[in-house]
């Protein structure tokens, strides 16, 4: 079975699922930054805690090497 982008689905809530996803990404990096908290996440798998430093330095616009801040955590 062949899956299509998400973009081209007839259900208009599904389409916007995207964009609300995004949204509530950029407002728990914002309040991970406002708390001074980590932000959980999971990539490749593996749990990542990012600390709200580097929350911080990739708001600045040169996250470049900002994910060698990031600390990976063993489950």
């Amino acid at each position: 079975m062949k899956s299509r982008d998400i973009s081209e689905a007839r259900n208009p809530d599904l389409r916007a699922s995207e964009a609300a996803l995004r949204r509530a990404a950029q407002l728990a990096r914002q309040t991970a930054i406002q708390t001074d908290t980590d932000l959980v996440v999971v990539r490749n798998g593996r749990t990542i805690r990012i600390p709200a430093h580097t929350l911080r330095y990739e708001a600045k616009g040169d996250g470049s090497s900002a994910s060698m801040l990031i600390t990976a955590r063993k489950d």
